[in-house]
């Protein structure tokens, strides 16, 4: 290899941020399909991660070098859906095996292995997040809910943008009734056992509880006494040490313990509305924090917990 190929290569790597690059990129540097391969072989320092492109680093991609290999693969009219999109917005839920991709109805969609391209006359407006084209979170947890045949799951991934705030049931709604009818059965089902406001509720805490030092807490619990009577409930409650949290306004009919029937057993009690969840989350979390310590100075209540009565968890 000569210095000014050497050079030219290590440029290359150098200002590639994403470390991948297309086969047409290499040609106009200068690099032959020929040499290209020779890197791209055993041995070599680069590799081939489809056809026409290539990550200049001899390692396994990441999952974001990957997104960006399937948009040079498949061309930047794509658009990332799924939990790809969700996850690029910092939504907690697992990756699926394939890559989920929005292809329009007119492009070719070569079959790749670990990729799952969809055509579609509907593209949907992409919001670019480290050089990735991404669904909006409406579109992209239906897409996913679709892929999903258990009931219970579909559940939970439609309720995911709500749960972290990212879109309204409404923008659901209406995605799910501008989209193709076939398949969306048990998605509209499952939109329709969603309780919007509770969805929301819980992910605000679960963020507000994100940057807390806490434990994981059980959610939606009825709170009883020796006896076995119900004597309040806690929206969240950390069982070891007897600490309750409640968020969320009572719903209308359902039962309203007052609050010192709880502290009258020695639990302690931290109590916020959703407005403070939504402007001073971090106030909120220190309380928490705060109020553990306490709960975990002093003998645990004698209490017992059961699933939250007459309120959809």
């Amino acid at each position: 290899m000569t210095t000014t190929r050497s050079a030219r290569l290590m440029a290359l790597s150098n200002t590639s941020e994403s470390g991948i690059i297309t086969s047409r990129e290499l040609r106009k540097a200068g690099v032959t399909a020929r040499y290209a391969a020779k890197l791209c072989g055993p041995g070599g320092p680069w590799r081939r991660l489809m056809p026409g492109v290539i990550l200049l680093r001899d390692s396994a991609p990441t999952r974001l070098q990957l997104l960006q290999a399937a948009v040079a693969r498949f061309g930047p009219d794509v658009v990332v859906t799924g939990s790809d999109a969700l996850r690029a917005r910092g939504v907690d839920c697992p990756l699926t095996r394939e890559v989920h991709l929005l292809v329009p109805d007119y492009r070719r969609m070569p079959a790749e292995p670990g990729m799952l391209p969809r055509r579609t006359t509907r593209m949907p407006p992409p919001t670019s997040i480290d050089g990735v084209p991404f669904a909006p979170p409406a579109r992209a947890a239906l897409d996913l809910a679709r892929l999903e045949l258990d009931p219970a799951r579909i559940d939970e991934l439609i309720s995911l943008p709500l749960y972290w705030g990212l879109c309204t049931l409404e923008e659901l709604n209406e995605e799910l009734d501008s989209g193709n009818r076939r398949g969306s059965a048990a998605v509209r089902t499952a939109l329709r056992r969603v309780d919007p406001e509770e969805t929301y509720a819980h992910g605000l805490a679960k963020k507000a509880l994100g940057g807390c030092p806490l434990p994981s807490p059980s959610w939606n619990m009825t709170i009883c006494d020796r006896r076995g009577r119900p004597i309040g409930v806690a929206d969240a409650w950390w069982d070891d040490i007897g600490l309750a949290w409640q968020f969320r306004a009572p719903k209308q009919g359902a039962a309203n313990f007052h609050p010192l029937a709880l502290t009258a057993t020695g639990t302690v009690l931290v109590r916020c509305t959703i407005d403070q969840l939504k402007k001073v989350p971090m106030e909120v979390a220190a309380e928490l924090v705060r109020a553990f310590a306490e709960a975990a100075r002093t003998p645990r209540p004698k209490v017992r917990t059961i699933g939250r009565i007459g309120d959809a968890a």
